[in-house]
């Protein structure tokens, strides 16, 4: 479904280069939910936007259904993008549209029939729980209300992937947990495939089938979410594992953990 092959990504500056992402190799099969974790700065948000080319890696092949997005035409990936639905963490919904319209908008910018359009957003509404929302706007909506009207709208265009980027990690325990199992639902029902990052070890342990673990750009390790959690086989896994929810840990930890070598100790 998705294969990224010795992709690289630099960022040229005057004020000196970063490799974002060194020689990552990861495989995705149709129907994962695969987590990806590491801490801030690692390269995760650069590397599920190299999946759809929101960031166009400096070396390496993004294959996604069998296509390589490397290769494709500007107007041919626009057309291979629709099967990618994205998520954010602050959800990036339009403030001047209400509910009803934000879930149409890729719609309406495919062209679909207003009668189509309608039937597909009641049918998101209700598959996210919020059709007595339909009208209000995202300043009238909670913070995990607003993240099931992105998953909507992200839904809309019936796409095969759905890319999360730290979805839930503005939200409180408990609002982040219907999140996920919401996505846990949508990969079930619909059988979308779902690559997500997080910094939340939890996040992995609840809905993730998969993992690799990054720091510095390198996947360190891999694999079932149940292998690594139970063996974790790098120095570094085993850290973070140490440390459920890393981020919240103080300053003198962190640095440890971002000292630890990607080849060990």
């Amino acid at each position: 479904m998705i294969e990224l092959k010795n992709v690289s990504k630099l960022y040229e500056s005057n004020e000196g280069n970063v490799l974002a992402l060194n020689n990552i190799d990861l495989t995705v099969e149709k129907g994962d939910i695969y987590g990806i974790m590491g801490l801030s700065g690692a390269g995760k948000s650069t590397l599920i936007r190299c999946i759809n080319l929101l960031e166009c890696p400096t070396s390496g092949e993004v294959w996604v259904d069998n296509v390589e997005l490397t290769k494709l035409s500007s107007n041919l990936l626009r057309q291979s993008r629709r099967n990618m639905g994205m998520i954010f963490q602050h959800y990036h919904l339009l403030t001047s549209r209400n509910v009803e319209k934000n879930i149409a908008y890729p719609l309406e910018l495919n062209g679909l029939p207003k009668n189509q359009i309608k039937e597909r957003v009641d049918q998101l509404l209700d598959l996210v729980g919020l059709k007595e929302k339909r009208s209000n706007y995202p300043s009238q909506l909670s913070g995990g209300q607003r993240q099931r009207i992105a998953i909507a709208r992200a839904l809309a265009t019936n796409p095969k992937i759905l890319l999360s980027d730290e979805a839930t990690s503005a939200l409180d325990p408990i609002t982040s947990r219907s999140i996920l199992n919401l996505l846990k639902e949508i990969n079930n029902k619909l059988g979308i495939t779902i690559v997500l990052i997080t910094h939340q070890m939890e996040v992995i342990e609840q809905i993730c089938n998969k993992t690799a673990v990054l720091k510095d750009g390198n996947i360190v390790e891999q694999g079932l979410v149940s292998r690594v959690f139970k063996a974790p086989q790098h120095p570094y896994t085993k850290l973070l594992l140490g440390h459920r929810d890393f981020e919240k840990h103080d300053p003198i930890s962190l640095d440890f953990f971002r000292n630890v070598k990607v080849g060990g100790l």
